[in-house]
C-alpha cells in the first residue's frame, strides 16, 4: 500500500488499548484537527443503532469539531444509557486532553454488539493515544489500523487537487469487510481536508459523495448498528469552494466535490474487495431505465441475490438468475426489453438468449473482476454497484463470530 499524507493541521494516531483480546491487535484511534473544523456525517439508517452514533449524530453539523475517538472491538451498541454515558464519557477525555468542548469532539465504536465498554481499559488507553498523535503516514497507517475489525488489510485514500492556486489534500479512512448493505453497513468512514468549507456545504458535499460510493456496495444486505462516514474541513489550505454568490453557496461539480467522490468511491470499493470470504469483485451496471432510481433497485437487487452471487462464487455463467433477478426488483418492463452482458460477452439480447460458449464466460469469471451490464429500453436512467461473491468461507466466518 502506498504512502498516504494527512492534510494541513490533521494528526492521528492508533494504539494497542487491550478491548480486542488479541493483545497484539491496535483497538483505539483518533484523529485530531489543530484548528476547529467543519463537520458534517452521515449515519446508519436502522433504527437499532448503537450509543457513538446517537451521540455523533447529535453533535453534527457543525463548525468547531476538533476530533474523532474510535474503538474496535467492541461496538457499544444495545447497551441502553451506560453505553450512552460511556461514549459521552470518551469524547470527555478526550477533549480535556485537547483542551476543547467535549462537544467537539465525535465518537465511533465497532465490533461486537451488546457488551459494555471496559471503562478502566480505556480510560488508560486514550491518554496513549492523544501522547502519539503524529502527521507522518506512520501514525495515518496506525489509526487506520486502530479501526479494523475483520478486515484483512488497512483501507486508506488520498486525493490533491488545486483550488485558487493552493493544494488541497482529501484523506480517508475506512473499515468494513461484512454486514454490507447500502445505506451504509458494519462500516466507518472518516475523511478529512484542510479545504475550507461551510457546515451546510460539508453536510450537503458529504450525501452526494457517499450516495454515489458508499451506498453503492453491498456484501450481504445487512445493515448494522454503527455505520458512520464523518467529513472534517479545518480551511488549513485557505481557499474556500464557496462560490462568491452569498453564504452557504458550494462548489456543485467542483475538483473539489470530485475529489471527496473519489476518496469515498476508492474506499467503499476497498470494502467490497475485503469481503469476508470474497473471492469476486463484481461490478453491477445498469442503463436504460426510467431514471436514476430505477436503475439503482434494479443493480441493488441484482447485488443482493444470494443466488446471484452463489453462481459468481462458482464462476457460473447462469445468467437466468440475473435476469430473474432484476424481474422482482419492482420496476416494471418487458422481456424485449432487457439485454445483458457479463464481462462484455453478450448472453440475453432483448428478451433471447444468444449462442454463447459457457465455459468462455466462465473462465472471463474466474480472473475475479465480473462486470455484470444490464441494459433496457426505457430511458436514460444508469446505476453503478459495486458487491462481492457468496463463499462458503464467508458463512464459516459469520457462523463462528462470537463463539
Amino acid at each position: 500500500m502506498g504512502s498516504f499524507q494527512l492534510p494541513l493541521g490533521f494528526r492521528a494516531a492508533g494504539v494497542i488499548c487491550g478491548i480486542k483480546a488479541d493483545p497484539t491487535k491496535r483497538d483505539l484511534s483518533l484523529f485530531v484537527s489543530d484548528a476547529p473544523c467543519a463537520a458534517a456525517g452521515v449515519f446508519t439508517q436502522n433504527r437499532v443503532v448503537g450509543a457513538p452514533v446517537h451521540v455523533s449524530r447529535e453533535r453534527v453539523p457543525s463548525e468547531s469539531v476538533r476530533g474523532v475517538v474510535i474503538n474496535s472491538g467492541n461496538a457499544n451498541a444495545c447497551t441502553g444509557e451506560q453505553g450512552l454515558d460511556d461514549a459521552r464519557w470518551m469524547t470527555a477525555q478526550v477533549a480535556t486532553r485537547l483542551g476543547c468542548d467535549p462537544q467537539d469532539v465525535l465518537v465511533c465504536s465497532t465490533g461486537v454488539i451488546g457488551r459494555f465498554l471496559p471503562r478502566e481499559t480505556l480510560a488508560a488507553g486514550l491518554p496513549d493515544v492523544v501522547d502519539k498523535l503524529g502527521t507522518s503516514s506512520e501514525a495515518l497507517m496506525t489509526a487506520a489500523q486502530g479501526i479494523m475489525t475483520t478486515d484483512t488489510v488497512p483501507k486508506l485514500a488520498m486525493h490533491r487537487v488545486d483550488i485558487g492556486g493552493r493544494t488541497v489534500t482529501v484523506t480517508g479512512v475506512a473499515k468494513g469487510a461484512a454486514m454490507i448493505a447500502p445505506n451504509m453497513a458494519t462500516m466507518l468512514a472518516v475523511v478529512m481536508t484542510d479545504a475550507r468549507l461551510s457546515p451546510v456545504e460539508a453536510a450537503l458535499l458529504l450525501k452526494q459523495a457517499v450516495d454515489l460510493s458508499f451506498n453503492c456496495i453491498s456484501i450481504d444486505q445487512h445493515t448494522s448498528t454503527s455505520d458512520t462516514v464523518l467529513l472534517l474541513a479545518n480551511g488549513e489550505a485557505a481557499p474556500s469552494t464557496s462560490s462568491p454568490t452569498g453564504p452557504g453557496a458550494h462548489a456543485s461539480g467542483s475538483e473539489f466535490c470530485e475529489a471527496l467522490t473519489a476518496v469515498c468511491m476508492d474506499l467503499a470499493q476497498q470494502i467490497i474487495r475485503d469481503a469476508e470470504g470474497c473471492e469476486h469483485f463484481v461490478t453491477i451496471d445498469v442503463s436504460g431505465a426510467r431514471d436514476h432510481d430505477e436503475a439503482h433497485r434494479l443493480a441493488m437487487t441484482v447485488a443482493n441475490s444470494p443466488l446471484v452471487k452463489a453462481a459468481i462464487a462458482g464462476n457460473d455463467p447462469n445468467w437466468g438468475r440475473i435476469v430473474s433477478a432484476a424481474g422482482y426488483a419492482g420496476v416494471e418492463f418487458d422481456e424485449a426489453q432487457c439485454s445483458l452482458s457479463i464481462n462484455g460477452i453478450e448472453v440475453y439480447r432483448r428478451g433471447t438468449p444468444t449462442n454463447i460458449d459457457p465455459a468462455a464466460v466462465s473462465t472471463e469469471m474466474a480472473t475475479g473482476d465480473v462486470h455484470i451490464d444490464l441494459r433496457f429500453t426505457l430511458g436514460g436512467g444508469h446505476a453503478r454497484v459495486w458487491t462481492s461473491d457468496l463463499t462458503a468461507e464467508y458463512v464459516r466466518l459469520n457462523s463462528e463470530y462470537t463463539t
